[in-house]
This record gives structure tokens, sequence and C-alpha cells, in this order.
């Protein structure tokens, strides 16, 4: 018996064409009979590193009665010359969030996953308080189970006020130990009484982890590093799985793709 949180996330691969790029991590979304990947926007494109594939890869389970049994399944990131992914900005900035629908039909017919709703977000921040603890579901340098492909959990807790925006950014802090390739991940709290809504899955979807925050100014020698961590309010989702004109306000185009990008084998999202 596997449990549904393990199966919320998948590893994602991202490539220049068959040339692998990095690691990262990625969470399913459903909204309104549609199928979203959600990741940090950086692992789909970052500028200031060149970071720049054209497609992604995802590890899918295909057979319910066998865990071991995997594909990958490969997911096109731009068509003729526009992003097939949303990324969104608020008043601060760039959020570093990004989604990407799935194909429903194109996904093998037996793949076994489950997915987050709007009912997993969280309807008012004064439910959590700051040290609640947490967890961060994904692939640490792309670690994982390699036989039954499932992803790892590490313990975190929230070290900012929750509902307040960290610097005026719209995240909030954790604190657990982080490594490259957990980009991406859901970061989840548990509900203690779920309700039919969550769909077996009783879970509350707080924040999308997106990188380790530091100090510039500490002594690489004497002072340890922080051991915090930026994510995401997930409440942007929201916005980037809304249909129609409505999310267009707050939806920032995504950049066009830059022919033959230089490829660093060493960056790890």
């Amino acid at each position: 018996m596997i449990e549904p949180l393990l199966l919320t996330s998948a590893r994602i691969v991202t490539y220049v064409n068959h040339q692998p790029l990095t690691n990262a991590s990625g969470f399913f979304f459903e909204r309104d009979k549609r199928l979203f990947l959600v990741t940090s926007r950086h692992v789909l494109f970052d500028g200031p590193s060149q970071h720049n594939p054209n497609r992604i890869e995802i590890e899918l389970h295909i057979d319910p009665d066998n865990l071991t049994a995997s594909t990958g399944f490969s997911i096109p990131l731009y068509r003729e010359g526009e992003s097939l992914w949303r990324q969104g900005r608020d008043t601060a900035g760039a959020i570093d969030v990004a989604v990407i629908e799935l194909d429903r039909d194109a996904l093998p017919p037996k793949t076994v996953y489950r997915a987050f709703t709007p009912q997993h977000l969280l309807g008012r921040f004064d439910q959590v308080e700051v040290g609640s603890s947490l967890l961060v579901v994904g692939f640490p340098l792309g670690f994982h189970d390699t036989l039954t492909h499932m992803p790892v959990v590490r313990q975190a807790i929230i070290a900012s006020s929750f509902g307040l925006r960290f610097q005026g950014k719209g995240y909030f802090l954790t604190d657990a130990r982080t490594h490259r390739g957990t980009s991406g991940a859901p970061v989840v709290m548990r509900v203690a009484e779920p309700d039919d809504f969550l769909q077996g899955l009783p879970w509350m979807l707080l924040g999308i982890h997106s990188a380790r925050l530091d100090v510039g100014t500490r002594d690489q020698e004497l002072d340890e590093a922080l051991g915090l961590n930026c994510a995401w309010y997930a409440d942007i989702l929201l916005t980037l799985t809304t249909s129609g004109p409505g999310a267009s306000p707050t939806v920032e185009p995504s950049p066009a793709p830059v022919p033959e990008p230089a490829p660093d084998p060493s960056l790890d999202s």
C-alpha cells in the first residue's frame, strides 16, 4: 500500500534535444478536469545561468499492480517558437513557479499518480503557525528509490510568519535540509481531520520549494549555511491554472527560446 502523497511528485530531467541538463522536482495539480505539472520557473528557463532546455522528461508509474514499472514521458516546452508553460508575477516581480498543462490522452493508459486540487490549498492563513511541521517531497540531487521510482521526503518547519511576504516577496521561509534537485517540490502540511473534499490525500499544499537562502556576508569558513529555504505560496496556482482572459493580467509571458544555448552539465535545479 503506497502512501498517496508519494504519488503526487515526479522526477524531472531537463534536456536540450537529447542532451540532459539538470535534475529537478515537480508535482501534479488538477483543476476542472485539466491536469498540470508544477515546478519552479527556473527549472524551465533561467537567464543568468543560460539554462534554456527545450523539453523535459518526467518519470511515470504505468502499472497499478507493479510500482517497479515506469516510463519516461517527454514534454516539449515550446511550439512554433512559443513557450507552452505559464509563469506568474506580482507587484514585487517574477514568481519562481511555472505550470505546464499535460495532455491526458497522451499519457500511458494505466498511469498511476495523485494530484493536488484547489481543495488542497489553504483557505485561511491563520490556520498555520510559525514552527508548524511540514514535509518537502522531491528528488534531492536526483536521488530516489530506483526500484519503485518513489521520491523521498525531508522534514521542515515554517521559519517565518506564514501569510506574510518575506522581505516583500511572495514566499515564506522553511527550515529544512535541502539540496539541488529539490526545486519545484511541493511543501505540504498534514491535515489532522481530513474531509471528503481532499479525496484521500490528507495534506494541505502550502508552497512550492524554490531555492536555499543564505547570507551574502557569511564567512564561508567560520559560519555554517543558514539552512533556510524559499517556498512560494501555493495560491499562485489558482492564477496560473485559470482558463480564459481572467488570468492574463497576472501571468507573465514566458521567454522565447534561445537557439543552441550553452548547457552546463554541473547545474542542478
